[in-house]
């Protein structure tokens, strides 16, 4: 189909530059950083669970995450801002999952170098990263709307 056939690029869905805004024109987006948190956040649970480090989810629960941080990074837009809500409750729940994880395998006397606390720790650092572009996002949002 082509413009001859009436279908141009932009009653295709092809074009989407008329509705969604530059990224320049939404002050501290970071979607796009979240978004990459997110699937390597996803990529590092599949990772681990298979690896056995210990974690605080079962392997169930892990999978379940992990489609679920994929899912939320390739819906994650600046077009709607009620999205970055969502990735601000994912990444809050991973810091705290995470974070008090790592936190209680440490004080347990787990080495330093062993792969549970490894991949934990990881998981918790990526979470808070994720939870700082998310919020930075969010108030950018916020901002913008008061203009």
């Amino acid at each position: 189909m082509g413009a001859e056939d009436g279908d141009s690029e932009g009653e295709s869905g092809g074009d989407f530059s008329s509705r969604v805004p530059p990224r320049r024109e939404i002050p501290h987006y970071h979607g796009d950083n979240t978004r990459i948190l997110f699937v390597v956040s996803a990529i590092v649970l599949i990772v681990a669970q298979s690896t056995g480090a210990e974690l605080p989810l079962s392997t169930t629960a892990s999978v379940v995450a992990a489609v679920l941080l994929v899912v939320a990074a390739g819906i994650t837009n600046p077009e709607q801002p009620g999205i970055h809500w969502l990735n601000a409750f994912f990444a809050i729940f991973g810091t705290l999952l995470f974070g008090t994880s790592a936190v209680s395998h440490y004080r347990a006397g787990i080495g330093f170098f062993d792969g549970s606390f490894v991949y934990t720790e990881a998981l918790a650092l990526l979470s808070l990263i994720a939870l700082y572009f998310t919020t930075r996002t969010i108030r950018g949002i916020h901002i913008s709307r008061r203009r």
